[in-house]
C-alpha cells in the first residue's frame, strides 16, 4: 500500500501508518485461517486494507459511524482494490443493533479512550452479540494497568484527551476485562505493541 499523500477522498493517519504492522503481527497467530472480520470504527480504512492484503482467506467488513470516514474508507478499497474487504456499514457501536448479523472475529484500534465509557460498554456487549461462540475480539490502543499508566507519554496523552472531553480518557484494562467477563468473555491475551500500546484479546465463551 502506497504512503504517498492523496488528493480523493483518502484519508491518511500518521499513526495507522506506524502501528499497522505490528498489529498485524499480533492477528496473524490469533484471527481464524477462514470466516468475517467486522471493524469497528475503521477510521481512514488503512488498517483494514492493510489486513486484507495479509490475509487473503478472511473476509472484512469496514465499519465506520462518520460519512467522511466511510467515504475514504471506500476510496481506499477502490483505489488498492483488495477482493477479500466489503463496502464499509454505519455501525453505531451504542445501538442495540448492528448492522453486521455474525463475526467470527471483531477488531476495533484506537476507540474506547477518544470516546465515553459507554462506547466501550456497547463495543463488548455488541460483540457478545454479534461473534459466534470462540469468536475473538481484539482491543488495540494504550492502557492503564492497575489503575496505573504504563509510561508517562500515556500520562500525558490521558491529561489531552481529558482537556478536549472529560467523558474521555485512557481506560484501566481492569476495567474493560471486567466489562468482558460479565458479557462471557474470557481472561484476555495481552500483546505488547510500541509506542506503550497493547493488542488486546477476549475470546467468547
Amino acid at each position: 500500500m502506497s504512503d504517498a499523500p492523496t488528493t480523493d477522498a483518502r484519508k491518511s493517519a500518521p499513526a495507522a501508518l506506524r502501528n499497522r504492522a505490528p498489529i498485524l503481527d499480533a492477528l496473524r497467530s490469533r484471527l481464524p485461517e477462514t470466516g468475517t472480520v467486522l471493524e469497528v470504527a475503521s477510521g481512514t480504512g488503512e488498517h483494514i486494507v492493510h489486513f486484507a492484503r495479509a490475509l487473503p482467506r478472511l473476509t472484512f467488513r469496514p465499519s465506520d459511524p462518520d460519512p467522511e470516514n466511510r467515504a475514504s474508507i471506500a476510496a481506499w478499497i477502490a483505489a488498492e482494490k483488495p477482493a477479500n474487504v466489503k463496502p464499509p456499514v454505519d455501525l453505531d457501536v451504542c445501538a442495540s443493533k448492528w448492522p453486521v448479523a455474525t463475526a467470527d472475529a471483531i477488531l476495533c484500534a484506537n476507540m474506547i479512550h477518544i470516546a465515553p465509557w459507554r462506547a466501550a460498554e456497547g463495543l463488548i456487549a455488541g460483540a457478545a452479540r454479534t461473534l459466534f461462540p470462540g469468536g475473538i475480539l481484539h482491543i488495540y490502543g494504550p492502557f492503564m494497568r492497575e489503575g496505573r499508566h504504563t509510561a508517562p507519554s500515556n500520562a500525558e496523552f490521558d491529561a489531552s484527551l481529558k482537556a478536549r472531553n472529560a467523558e474521555w480518557g485512557v481506560r484501566d484494562l481492569d476495567a474493560v476485562e471486567a466489562l468482558a467477563r460479565r458479557a462471557g468473555f474470557g481472561a484476555p491475551d495481552v500483546v505488547a505493541q510500541p509506542a506503550n500500546n497493547l493488542s488486546v484479546f477476549f475470546r467468547l465463551g
